[in-house]
């Protein structure tokens, strides 16, 4: 049963290997890549962390509104014991006089009735009361203290309030910010993979001219051997595909370095391989639209998450503002606080441990600071005027880069329009030159002429194909619409 049970285990094991590899051998589309990037990289990572934070910050405000409560205790070694008195003492007594009705001290009389006095002058008690020292002497070898303490505040001025507003729009900036990072992400993404796709589109380019040199290096020798052709034309080839060969080169280079630019943004091995899925499709131009040239703004910034976090900051600022007011105003508090010893002082001087409750009320007023708080009110004033200046600065700039964006990408648009036709001309040159060469009407400079323009005309149609895709990337951002 066991040999038969490993053999199930491992034919388990070797069909999830085999889809682990057909998985990884799938070509990546943009949309696996842009999940990747989001799930895998590290500034992501950091950005949800900081919600987190942002959350147990808002716990932490929320936090002051309840009473505190709080522990302290104490233990001390003493060399010495304490003594209140620094010899045995004799106290005078007194004694009940019926007749003044009043208690007369006992002192020696002498025998004509007066007191018997001291050569100091002073009196000589009859009887006195014995206080020994030791009576008044305490064991504080070790000395045990503790207390409980409660503490609810009552008013702060409206520090706790503007806290607890701070906290809750700090929370709102980090998931803002968290939005915000992620379409820079996507957008990142986007550059990265399109850089990618073009590099591997232009390699394909480089691999088809230096096919086109190297036929026609292999038609040159015919023809030099039938003698219509000279070793100069030959040379002239060869200089061109040698210059073919290291712009190949410089292509596979490059598209090493996008890999794993891509690989890197997306959390990947750098030394990861993998194939895109747009890299072995053809670009279809009429698959995009041309992008409206007016928007309406108040929809755009309601949309803008870097608005919205300068809104959110000043917010925060104005809570400040609060925050640096409460500093002038008075603060209550009431605390409640349980304290015990040993040794005690409650019935005599007792070691053992006994406490007792105090109840009472903390008031502040504050009085004179030579300025210093009116000045940190105005300075954080100041710091909310300066936030709502940089609000009214970030909608202009976006005004300025939607235009820009719509601008752009119409003109990415026409230019593909363009590369088209140059390419279909480009061809048809090409064919032309080819044959006028076979036929020997044409020099071969004006082949190696209608090659590099038909090299130039893809290579151009290649980057207007990009660029359209970029830049509708990019108009999504501006616009707030880039969705995730």
């Amino acid at each position: 049963m066991n040999i038969h049970f490993l053999k199930r285990l491992g034919i388990t094991l070797g069909l999830l290997l085999i889809n682990v590899v057909i998985v990884s051998a799938q070509p990546l589309s943009l949309d696996s890549c842009r999940n990747m990037a989001l799930k895998n990289n590290k500034a992501m990572r950091i950005v949800e962390e900081r919600v987190k934070a942002s959350k147990f910050k808002k716990q932490e405000a929320f936090a002051a509104y309840l009473p505190g409560f709080d522990f302290a205790a104490t233990y001390l070694y003493n060399q010495k014991e304490i003594s209140l008195l620094s010899e045995d003492q004799m106290l005078p007594t007194k004694t009940f006089n019926p007749a003044t009705g009043k208690y007369d001290f006992n002192i020696m009389m002498k025998p004509d009735g007066t007191p018997l006095l001291t050569p100091d002058g002073k009196v000589i008690p009859s009887q006195v009361a014995l206080i020994p020292k030791e009576a008044m002497t305490y064991d504080v070898t070790n000395v045990f203290a503790g207390a409980v303490t409660l503490t609810q505040p009552v008013f702060m001025g409206g520090k706790i309030v503007a806290l607890n507003k701070m906290a809750k729009y700090a929370e709102s900036l980090a998931v803002e910010m968290r939005d915000n990072t992620a379409k820079e992400m996507i957008y990142n993404v986007d550059v990265a993979y399109w850089q990618v796709v073009s590099l591997g589109a232009k390699k394909k380019l480089a691999d088809s001219y230096i096919e086109l040199l190297d036929t026609l290096r292999r038609n040159v020798n015919i023809m030099i051997q039938e003698g219509v052709a000279t070793k100069s034309d030959l040379l002239t080839v060869e200089v061109k595909l040698n210059e073919a060969n290291i712009d190949l080169t410089r292509v596979n280079n490059g598209l090493a370095l996008s890999r794993m630019a891509l690989a890197q943004i997306c959390g990947l091995p750098l030394q990861e391989e993998f194939q895109l899925e747009d890299e072995n499709k053809t670009f279809d131009l009429q698959q995009y639209t041309m992008p409206a040239q007016s928007y309406n703004m108040a929809d755009i910034y309601s949309r803008r998450n870097d608005l919205r976090s300068l809104e959110l900051a000043g917010k925060i600022y104005e809570q400040k503002q609060n925050v640096a007011r409460a500093s002038m105003l008075p603060n209550l508090a009431v605390v409640g606080t349980y304290s015990f010893s040993n040794p005690n002082v409650f019935n005599g001087f007792d070691k053992s441990v006994k406490g007792m409750f105090s109840v009472g009320a903390m008031l502040k007023i504050p009085l004179w600071h030579w300025g210093s708080n009116i000045n940190k009110y105005r300075s954080a004033k100041s710091e909310t005027i300066i936030k709502n200046y940089e609000l009214d600065d970030a909608k202009e700039k976006i005004e300025l880069q939607v235009n820009q964006a719509a601008y752009k990408s119409s003109e990415a648009a026409k230019t593909r329009i363009m590369t088209e036709g140059n390419l279909e001309k480009a061809d048809e040159n090409l064919r032309q030159a080819q044959l006028g060469y076979r036929e020997g009407i044409m020099p071969i400079d004006n082949v190696m002429a209608a090659q590099t323009a038909w090299l130039k005309a893809n290579s151009e149609n290649i980057d207007a194909a990009i660029e359209v895709r970029l830049c509708d990337v990019y108009l999504s951002k501006a616009l707030g619409t880039l969705t995730y």
